[in-house]
């Protein structure tokens, strides 16, 4: 197949396109600034993504089987101020309508598209399990998730299948939260955040993108799915499981009004959390390298 990407130069995507690329698939790779990664990819076709140039994308888009949307600023790489919030906003939002654009006007246009959100759609749940049936919340997260999967809706009216993936906290040391979680353990100041109650929807990386592969190749995937491991644990759990597997104790809770003192917003993310259960992905028979925190972490940690 012939595979589109956009926010192919993120976590997620370098780690889609290395799966992709060794299946055999041909890649066309979106980035705002393609030069930079072509070296690391070089069988990928780089292209710049350009928002106002939604003929240009068509014609490059109409050469593709599936598209993969990635689009969107790292959610906690800044305080969420109001600059911040509309940067979020626009990246998710604002593109994923370009894209939609783009794809109306390619022709042929592909057969599928994915479109990235992620577990915040549901909002804050405590200890109640949530699943792709679940309603959506009501807070800034909740609110952009929303917007965000609606953004690229359109396709389906014009015949193509969509599958959307509320994906979890994505477990790498290539990047994103596993390297933050770590630092603070390994330097002997670690601990779980708040009363550590809150429940964290992770995934291996592996996992994510085997899982992103399973939705483009099933042709009855459409609608929501959890990309989450099937056994959440507490944050609690989550830090004294990593600071057994790094040898270090990790005992300095951090205090949520610290958090909220310190991250404003953005804190709530931190301290109220999803039991989220990937439902719809076992139901399509989809199967976890990684289904434990214990499996993933050894694997991560120690290869």
């Amino acid at each position: 197949m012939h595979i589109a990407i956009t926010g192919a130069s993120g976590l997620i995507g370098r780690a889609l396109i290395g799966l992709l690329e060794k299946e055999g698939h041909a890649i066309t790779a979106f980035s705002r600034r393609p030069e930079i990664h072509k070296a690391q990819f070089p069988q990928a076709r780089w292209v710049l993504w350009n928002p106002n140039d939604t003929v240009g994308m068509a014609r490059v888009l109409k050469e593709a089987d599936a598209v993969v949307n990635l689009m969107g600023e790292n959610i906690a790489s800044g305080r969420w101020t109001k600059k911040r919030k509309k940067a979020l906003y626009e990246s998710r939002v604002a593109n994923g309508k370009a894209l939609a654009s783009a794809l109306r006007a390619a022709e042929p246009r592909p057969a599928v598209l994915i479109q990235a959100s992620a577990v915040g759609y549901y909002g804050a749940h405590g200890d109640e399990p949530v699943d792709e049936n679940t309603p959506p919340g009501n807070d800034f997260l909740a609110r952009l998730c929303v917007d965000w999967e609606a953004s690229t809706a359109l396709v389906e009216k014009l015949g193509t299948r969509r599958a959307i993936i509320r994906t979890g906290i994505v477990l790498s040391t290539q990047g994103g939260a596993l390297p933050r979680l770590m630092l603070p353990i390994k330097l002997g100041v670690g601990g779980p955040l708040g009363n550590g109650k809150q429940w964290m929807p992770w995934i291996h990386i592996a996992d994510e993108v085997k899982a992103i592969a399973f939705l483009i190749a099933n042709k009855s995937a459409s609608g929501p799915f959890n990309l989450t491991a099937p056994k959440p644990v507490t944050n609690a759990e989550f830090t004294k499981t990593l600071a057994r597997k790094l040898h270090r104790p990790a005992f300095m809770k951090v205090p949520g009004a610290a958090l909220k003192m310190l991250l404003g917003e953005m804190a709530e993310m931190l301290l109220t959390g999803q039991r989220a259960l990937p439902s719809r992905l076992l139901e399509l028979g989809y199967k976890f390298s990684y289904p434990t925190l214990e499996t993933a972490l050894d694997d991560l940690l120690l290869s």
